[in-house]
C-alpha cells in the first residue's frame, strides 16, 4: 500500500531566503521524484532570482494572493491572485512582487529538480556566503539551469 502525504497548513519544510519563504509541501518522495510542490511568499517590492531557462523541468506558479509580475524575456505579465503561469523548459523566466503585499504563489516542479536547489541556497547562506547573482547562478547550475544574461 502506497502512502499519502497530507501537509498541514503550519506543517512542512520551511526555507528563509531573505525577502523569500519556501515552505516544501511535496519534495518528491510521495511521487517518486515525478512532482515537487513548494509555497513562496515574497516580501512586498522585492525582486525573485535572476531570470533563467530550466534545461530538464516544467515549473508552475499559481498565485494564491498578491499580484505577481513574471518576466519572460523582455515582457512582463501581471498575474493577480487566481492567475497560473507554467514554464515550459528553455524559457527564459523570473517574477517580483511589485506590490505592497507579500506575494504567495503555489510553486510546482516537474520533475522535483529544483526542492534541492531551495535547500542548497539556504545551506549556502547559512555558512556565510552573500546570496549574489553569482552565488546563486552556481547554484542554479547543479539543477541544469542558468542564468540568462542576453535581456539584462
Amino acid at each position: 500500500m502506497k502512502d499519502v502525504s497530507v501537509v498541514g497548513p503550519e506543517a512542512g519544510e520551511v526555507i528563509d531566503l531573505g525577502p523569500a519563504r519556501v515552505r516544501i509541501l511535496e519534495d518528491g518522495r510521495t511521487t517518486g521524484h515525478r512532482l515537487g510542490i513548494g509555497e513562496i511568499t515574497l516580501a512586498p517590492h522585492s525582486a525573485g532570482p535572476p531570470q533563467h531557462r530550466h534545461a530538464r523541468h516544467d515549473e508552475g506558479f499559481y498565485v494564491v494572493s498578491g499580484t505577481a509580475r513574471f518576466t519572460v524575456g523582455t515582457t512582463e505579465h501581471d498575474a493577480p491572485a487566481g492567475t497560473l503561469v507554467m514554464v515550459p523548459p528553455g524559457a527564459p523566466h523570473t517574477f517580483a512582487n511589485p506590490g505592497d503585499e507579500p506575494l504567495v504563489m503555489v510553486n510546482t516542479f516537474t520533475p522535483d529538480l529544483y526542492v534541492q536547489y531551495f535547500r542548497d541556497l539556504r545551506d549556502a547562506a547559512a555558512g556565510g556566503q552573500a546570496m549574489t547573482e553569482q552565488a546563486t547562478a552556481e547554484v542554479m547550475e547543479r539543477y541544469d539551469t542558468v542564468v540568462t544574461t542576453e535581456f539584462a
